[in-house]
């Protein structure tokens, strides 16, 4: 049974899906400037909100601060609240928990925010102690910059730590943001994802489409471009029948993408998926993937084939 979720962290168990903001400006993993503009990406972000959603996830990292830039601008012309989580990346030279809310504060001056309702550590680094990153969250939250804190990209043990170090001081251990898709499951076979139910921990579910593998407009004659398809491309053919499974659901469902089932899985799974948004149309598609439930049986079909293709 999962404990009580402290209400200073219920904000993030009340969504059931996040805009992830990665693309916004980077260049070389979503070619940035190249089909899509900050006009695109503003659209998109206006069509989130627009169907009552507003939880986004940026990265300091990202685009190079540009992720974070835009945002901020966009924040100024938003007629809703909006929820916003960014990201601590553990350079080689920072080492102290001061590197950590001196980073915040840099953050927060390209937002235009004077705190973020979420802080995560964005990767835990070889050369600062999980320890000494946990109590770099534990100022940022005594300070007020944070409303709460995370984690991602941390193993069960590593989030075990941080989660060990901010119970000594009463803060709850927020999230952990991991990659977790129909092809990625790991979270389920490592424990980590039990571990986060039993602590109360919110699972942020990054790229719930595999980097777009999971939309079923790719194949393997005409792969994603640039980095991706150098990554997955060869994978497409391998994947084919599950793309093809998620399309068939979708028109059992009345209509739903390929994209919109898969991110759907993720959501029945327990998991807050951010799918990323280029433009108004991906982000209407995403807002498409909430408000309905995949059936227990179509999860299960889903699980099945996974397995086998990614064993």
């Amino acid at each position: 049974m999962a404990p009580e979720v402290p209400e200073s962290i219920r904000f993030l168990f009340e969504k059931e899906i996040g805009l992830g903001a990665w693309s916004w400006g980077d260049r070389m993993v979503w070619n940035y400037g190249k089909g899509y503009t900050d006009g695109d990406v503003e659209a998109g972000f206006k069509i989130f909100l627009a169907n009552g959603l507003n939880f986004v996830d940026t990265a300091e990292v990202y685009g190079n601060g540009r992720s974070e830039r835009l945002l901020g601008q966009f924040l100024k012309r938003a007629e809703t609240p909006v929820i916003v989580a960014t990201k601590f990346l553990p350079f080689p030279w920072r080492v102290t928990k001061g590197s950590v809310v001196r980073a915040l504060k840099r953050s927060l001056e390209r937002l235009d925010l004077e705190r973020v309702d979420l802080y995560q550590i964005h990767f835990p680094s070889p050369l600062m102690p999980i320890e000494r990153s946990a109590e770099g969250l534990v100022e940022a939250h005594r300070m007020g910059l944070a409303r709460a804190v995370g984690v991602s990209n941390h193993s069960k043990n590593q989030m075990q730590r941080v989660y060990t170090v901010l119970a000594k001081y009463g803060i709850p251990l927020a999230s952990n943001q991991v990659e977790y898709h129909l092809l990625n499951r790991s979270i389920e076979k490592d424990g980590l994802m039990e571990r986060c139910r039993e602590l109360g921990i919110r699972i942020i579910a990054y790229s719930p489409l595999a980097m777009g593998l999971l939309t079923g407009k790719y194949t393997p004659s005409n792969p994603p471009p640039g980095f991706r398809g150098s990554k997955y491309g060869s994978l497409l053919k391998e994947i084919h029948p599950l793309t093809q499974l998620l399309a068939s659901i979708g028109q059992d469902l009345g209509g739903k993408t390929a994209a919109q089932v898969a991110i759907n899985w993720c959501i029945c799974k327990g998991t807050l998926p951010i799918p990323g948004a280029k433009n108004a149309i991906q982000a209407e598609m995403n807002a498409g993937a909430v408000g309905w439930r995949l059936s227990e049986d179509q999860v299960l079909a889903l699980d099945e084939l996974s397995d086998r293709i990614t064993d």
